[in-house]
């Protein structure tokens, strides 16, 4: 008798990792503001072409190099985090599966999440470095020192995620 409400408890606590599903339909249409803004920043480089100097044309694409890391970062967080928090979602027959899902877990989640973040930050650098008239010197040093703040972050997780690894490797073994 003492274990049906534990039971109901227990199915109540598992169930409520669907409550995340309406977020990542939410990051689906974040996606779509992301494509949508592509689109439009492509269309404009495109018929601005003849008035651009070289420097112009780097730092659009530049933008969209951007939007399309943080499309990635998006896709990685809507498959990857649904897979892992919510439910499977049965791909691996799929002929367009992604490989990066093969090994994916919280941890290796994290450090990818991480890295994407990294490169995105690479890019709003290289785009600062590429036009420093457009900031003051405090912002340019704030997001250097953000980009490095990612940089130690990644780097602990990576050891922190490695050694979580060795050590239950060692103990299945």
């Amino acid at each position: 008798m003492d274990k049906e409400p534990l039971s109901i408890f227990a199915r109540l606590i598992f169930l409520s990792r669907w409550l995340q599903a309406p977020l990542y339909i939410g990051l689906i249409v974040v996606l779509g503001v992301y494509v949508y803004e592509f689109g439009r920043w492509l269309l404009e480089l495109v018929l601005k072409v003849n008035t651009l100097n070289e420097s112009l044309i780097i730092l659009r694409a530049l933008d969209l190099i951007d939007i399309v890391m943080i499309a990635n970062l998006l896709i990685m967080v809507i498959i990857g985090g649904y897979e892992v928090f919510v439910s499977r979602l049965s791909l691996f027959k799929h002929p367009d599966h992604p490989e990066w899902l093969d090994e994916f877990n919280a941890g290796s989640m994290k450090i990818k999440l991480a890295i994407a973040l990294i490169t995105i930050s690479s890019i709003h650098l290289l785009r600062t470095f590429m036009d420093p008239m457009q900031q003051s010197n405090t912002n340019i040093l704030w997001q250097v020192l953000i980009h490095l703040t990612l940089l130690v972050s990644v780097l602990v997780l990576a050891i922190a995620n490695r050694l979580i690894v060795k050590k239950s490797t060692q103990l299945s073994t």
